[in-house]
């Protein structure tokens, strides 16, 4: 199960990245396609980075915020 917006799910050999998103409770919700990581240009190769953001994400999460990551990844594809 996964939502269109969400923290993109990590790879079993993530260990770094599954570490830090469990201290940061970003597990507890649904994995998704697109979300503030990605607008930002935040990838797995900074895993604390991205956990941040991850955790960042969750707790701003709104539905004007839903829509707003939806929208920039739009706008990302097209560029």
């Amino acid at each position: 199960d996964m939502s269109l917006v969400g923290p993109r799910p990590c790879l079993s050999n993530q260990k770094k990245l599954i570490h830090e998103r469990k201290k940061r409770g970003v597990f507890k919700i649904k994995p998704g396609i697109t979300g503030l990581a990605q607008i930002s240009d935040i990838n797995m190769k900074t895993p604390t980075l991205l956990a941040k953001t991850d955790q960042k994400m969750i707790r701003e999460m709104n539905l004007y915020n839903y829509f707003y990551y939806i929208f920039k990844t739009i706008l990302k594809i097209i560029r």
